[in-house]
């Protein structure tokens, strides 16, 4: 493994060095080999940091060197000289929280980016203020007025949490053996921008394909597409629906009460609890790839494009496609609810 190279901007106390040994006559190789610095390191420093009046010395290559790196960073949008920071200011007198100050700048200048400053950007520019009353004024203006930033992490985070979940970890052991049919896994599969979207439904015994095209990614949404679909199954072959969490599933408990089906969610980041659906999602970036807009596909294409997937042959089924599989299941659920009656 290549050794990671790393380089120390040369001290005063190495541009004391040169300067005393170009005084003395040295080269440029040898000024190197004293310092330890590859040769390059000293030419370079005498071409850049060489005043035109005294020549190389160390206080103003010193000097030279701070100005430059100084002027190569980018000044902040919130310096204390500009125009948005004397407009923070204000509103935070105001009392307006920062990310009420920066969806106002965002509205007022909606065509000139400039002018826009997130909400973590104005707190950083409070927090970075050095101790003194300024400080304790600007913090003073914040609701909580905390005197350092608290951490997100610590507590609960109970941002976005969906009401009365039931955990993968309940879910019946024959889910997990796939070998009783019904147990359906979901997701939503984003276009371009996240600004469309389709849903998609996996059984997880046949790997059945079913799509739903969903006008955005509300939660009505969902709603109103995932039940339309998993009532066009046979009563017997729609057990369970198993979810990321999602915000897009906050309304579950409608979903159960409409298809019948009990709805499990996965734990937060872990897709391999739905290997299923995230192993189709794959497969279906053949016919919806990323990055393109999903509403221009009408129910009719969508239905048509789950049909193409549900007729090719797969290795985990012997060559056998999702859909003769599914035929099967159906069949037998209907001889089973037969001799039931």
């Amino acid at each position: 493994m290549q050794k990671r190279r790393t380089y120390q901007q040369l001290q005063p106390e190495e541009r004391m060095t040169i300067a005393s040994m170009k005084q003395q006559g040295s080269s440029v190789r040898a000024m190197a080999r004293t310092l330890g610095r590859p040769a390059s390191t000293v030419s370079r420093e005498l071409t850049r940091n060489t005043c035109s009046v005294v020549g190389y010395a160390s206080a103003p290559a010193q000097w030279l060197s701070t100005s430059r790196r100084e002027a190569a960073r980018t000044c902040p949008k919130l310096h204390p000289q500009s125009m948005s920071w004397r407009v923070v200011l204000t509103l935070l007198e105001w009392k307006w929280s920062p990310q009420q100050i920066s969806g106002t700048l965002k509205r007022m200048w909606p065509n000139d980016p400039t002018q826009h400053v997130s909400h973590e950007t104005i707190y950083t520019a409070i927090y970075a203020q050095p101790r003194g009353e300024l400080r304790r004024q600007l913090i003073a203006c914040l609701r909580h007025g905390h005197s350092t930033r608290m951490s997100r992490k610590r507590g609960t985070d109970r941002r976005g949490q969906i009401p009365d979940m039931v955990s993968i970890h309940v879910r019946p052991p024959e889910v997990y053996d796939r070998v009783m049919p019904g147990h359906w896994e979901g997701d939503f599969i984003k276009g371009a921008g996240n600004q469309s979207s389709v849903g998609v439904l996996v059984e997880r015994t046949s790997r059945l394909v079913l799509l739903a095209k969903m006008e955005d990614a509300t939660a009505a949404s969902a709603l109103a597409g995932f039940t339309a679909k998993l009532n066009s199954i046979a009563a017997p072959l729609r057990q369970s629906f198993t979810y990321d969490q999602g915000k897009e599933m906050t309304r579950h408990q409608e979903l159960s009460a409409a298809t019948g089906v009990r709805v499990y969610f996965c734990d937060p980041h872990s897709p391999w609890q739905r290997g299923t659906c995230e192993n189709t999602n794959g497969l279906l970036r053949q016919y919806l790839p990323k990055g393109t807009d999903l509403s221009i596909y009408s129910q009719d294409e969508l239905d048509a494009i789950a049909d193409s997937l549900n007729s090719r042959p797969r290795a985990t089924h012997a060559f056998h496609s999702p859909f003769e599989v599914f035929e099967r299941m159906l069949a037998t659920a209907s001889i089973h609810s037969a001799s039931i009656h």
